[in-house]
């Protein structure tokens, strides 16, 4: 996921000014070149620094989780949080204005152009979305790290 990131940034920059719209699929997707210098649909800008150094705990923190990994689910989840986390961090830290405080690329908008009807984003925000939306469901069903799920007695057990 980190590399079809990259990848698409990297083409993105070199092929599109900024403000850009190219209408793709009848309208239902634009192609622009938009930097977001805040956390997600733009909320929060100014507090780029923040959001590098939580994207840096996050990164670290579900590198220390995988050695405890044992279940494919929870490691595709969070082989997407962490790609889509260290995606947009190589932004932050390496693209303009300078280190730490970089302006994430984000060129994908649905519906309309510039975000006028959905927020625009790119593969990593994706791979964050579609990550937690799997964690969440692994969640709910039960399943552990290791790909245990809790018994019936361990459950009543924890109840009483």
């Amino acid at each position: 996921m980190l590399a079809a990131d990259l990848a698409t940034k990297l083409l993105v920059v070199a092929t599109i000014e900024p403000g850009e719209d190219i209408r793709v699929l009848g309208g239902a997707l634009y192609l622009t070149n938009l930097r977001n210098t805040g956390a997600a649909f733009s909320f929060a800008e100014g507090f780029t620094v923040l959001f590098t150094l939580v994207a840096a705990v996050v990164a670290v923190v579900i590198v220390r989780t995988a050695r405890r990994l044992f279940s494919t689910g929870w490691a595709v989840t969070l082989g997407l949080v962490l790609g889509g986390a260290v995606g947009n961090l190589i932004d932050r830290v390496f693209r303009d204005p300078g280190f730490l405080r970089g302006g994430v690329v984000d060129f994908l908008s649905v519906f309309g152009p510039d975000g006028s009807v959905f927020p625009v984003f790119n593969v990593a925000d994706s791979a964050i979305v579609c990550g937690g939306i799997l964690g969440a469901l692994l969640a709910l069903r039960g399943i552990e790290f290791d790909g245990s799920r809790p018994t019936k007695e361990s459950s009543a057990r924890d109840v009483a």
